[in-house]
């Protein structure tokens, strides 16, 4: 286990934080390899086929990160306090939830697959194999619920390497299947599907095997679950909003999505390249929520002020400069990017891929703020500030993409992420440092 409540903040948080960005990042590799196996192998079609419907399952899958890191909060909170039987109580109330979750999340989005579609306006060329893709990946909701949950245990207790671990086993499990489904067994975009499903139950399983060998913590008991309603409460209370206020956002890219949609298949395709490679910087910056998340978590939780505040300095400065980074990579190597996913694009979709990177990289360092001050916020209690700042972020979202598209065209799609990051850190930075100022207990 990895106290965060000791050491160097700037030291303790780059040692847990390069394996979490690691895994996130292999994580995306899930969703980059079947693009670019798509892409290259089934055509520009199929390729959009698959970005019509990346916000609807980014869509659960924010729901899914936000609901169970919530739930590694909690547990980073009985850690950093010492609490054994809290820590037990948390872990079973962690794992009934998700339980829950999974069979009501799989059922419903699973019959809603087609209406879903209906409602973004998904292009009549592209309708079958975007179904066929979305309702595989839709049915294997269990497998992202239980690698993250588990993850998001884990470096609760200060272990951000196994995740990793098993992650990139399976990443490059899901390349040989993605190959395998898609070119001698000619399973379409759905073999796609099917194997990054398959990957991630693997994930999950090699995850949970390693996490129950090292923590005892984590192995359920019978006295887990005596007197677990107050825990399923508090638990749901972090959860919930947490994974809501995620979800909320992609509402948003949905709306996005859904104007790009309507402008045809090329534009979906180089807005898709796009986003692809977007989701690198989104990435690298989740890692770093959730880093800051369990360092502030453990030191909340032992009532240390100063290291919460040392801490939050120290991962400003490297989100910030990993912001930087990709900034320039991103712009410098857009066009090999496009060309990545797509062979031989055509100068239209080149075209909606530059406008959409050009606008949007330059402004990750907004996304670097939020995501450090958000996560801080909730790590600390306090959900109402999160919230009422996705609700703003929903706002802006859709004042861009509904009011701007119609006056300025495809640039109003581009401008909506950074409008609504600015709009979010408006509220944020205030209450993080009003909060900081009313902590009353001394460090320990």
């Amino acid at each position: 286990m990895l106290d965060l409540t000791e050491g160097r903040p700037f030291r303790a948080l780059l040692i847990f934080a390069l394996p979490v960005i690691g895994g996130n990042l292999f994580q995306l590799f899930y969703t980059l390899a079947d693009s670019v196996i798509v892409g290259r192998t089934l055509g520009a079609d199929a390729l959009a086929a698959v970005g019509a419907t990346s916000m609807i399952v980014y869509f659960v899958l924010c729901f899914i990160q936000g609901f169970t890191n919530g739930f590694g909060i909690c547990l980073g909170q009985r850690f950093g306090a010492k609490d054994t039987v809290g820590m037990r109580r948390s872990v079973a109330a962690s794992t009934l939830l998700s339980i829950l979750f999974t069979i009501f999340v799989t059922l419903v989005c699973c019959a809603l697959s087609r209406p879903i579609l209906d409602w973004i306006h998904t292009p009549e060329d592209i309708y079958q194999q975007a179904y066929d893709y979305m309702f595989v990946i839709l049915l294997g909701t269990a497998a992202p619920v239980f690698y993250n949950l588990i993850s998001n245990l884990l470096r609760a207790l200060g272990d951000s390497r196994t995740p990793l671990y098993f992650l990139i086993f399976s990443s490059l499990l899901n390349v040989v299947l993605d190959i395998v489904f898609i070119v001698p067994l000619h399973m379409g975009v759905a073999g796609a599907a099917w194997a990054t499903v398959l990957s991630q139950f693997i994930s999950a399983f090699l995850c949970l095997i390693a996490g129950l060998r090292s923590f005892e913590i984590l192995r359920l008991h019978r006295t887990g679950f005596h007197g677990i309603g107050p825990d399923l409460i508090s638990h749901l209370k972090i959860g919930f909003p947490m994974g809501f206020q995620m979800s909320v956002m992609c509402i948003g890219q949905i709306s996005m999505q859904s104007t790009v949609n309507a402008l045809g298949s090329a534009a979906v395709a180089g807005y898709t390249a796009a986003t692809k490679a977007d989701q690198v910087s989104v990435l690298v910056n989740n890692a770093m929520m959730t880093a800051i998340s369990n360092y502030v978590a453990q030191n909340y939780g032992a009532g240390k002020k100063d290291r919460i505040l040392a801490g939050v300095r120290a991962s400003l400065l490297q989100t910030e400069a990993l912001n930087l980074l990709m900034c320039a990579g991103i712009i410098l190597l857009r066009h090999p990017i496009v060309t990545l996913f797509i062979a031989n694009p055509s100068d239209e979709i080149f075209s909606y891929a530059n406008g959409y990177l050009l606008i949007v990289a330059p402004f990750y360092w907004l996304l670097g703020l939020l995501a450090v001050y958000r996560t801080s916020i909730q790590s600390m209690q306090n959900g109402t500030a999160p919230f009422a700042a996705c609700m703003i972020e929903l706002v802006m979202r859709l004042t861009a993409t509904i009011g701007l598209t119609a006056a300025i065209g495809y640039m109003g799609v581009c401008l909506a992420s950074p409008l609504a990051w600015a709009g979010a850190c408006g509220l944020l930075i205030p209450v993080y440092y009003r909060m900081i100022r009313n902590l009353h207990f001394a460090d320990t």
